[in-house]
């Protein structure tokens, strides 16, 4: 657990906090068949978005399993912040 946080297969769980099913919490019924719950493990890419090309350049990324996290303005090519260059971050399950 960090940052008070843990995961249950994909599912975020706040701690102390699991999802009700049936009038069992999650983890009590996982204790009980004896499964353990692991954390995803992601990883993480950043990438710079052509503004000719973004639809293009995020659709190949989504073809090869990346989920669009955020797209956040980038540095300026020419120090003019008329001219930010987008930068896209990417994240999948590894």
């Amino acid at each position: 657990m960090r940052d008070g946080c843990r995961t249950f297969g994909h599912t975020l769980l706040l701690a102390g906090r699991a999802p009700q099913r049936s009038g069992r919490s999650v983890g009590k019924a996982a204790g009980a068949l004896g499964k353990v719950a692991l954390m995803t493990k992601w990883e993480y890419a950043t990438v710079p978005l052509l503004s000719h090309a973004t639809k293009q350049i995020l659709d190949n990324w989504g073809e090869d399993g990346w989920e669009l996290v955020s797209v956040i303005p980038g540095p300026s090519v020419d120090g003019d912040p008329r001219n930010q260059q987008l930068v896209a971050y990417l994240k999948r399950e590894k």
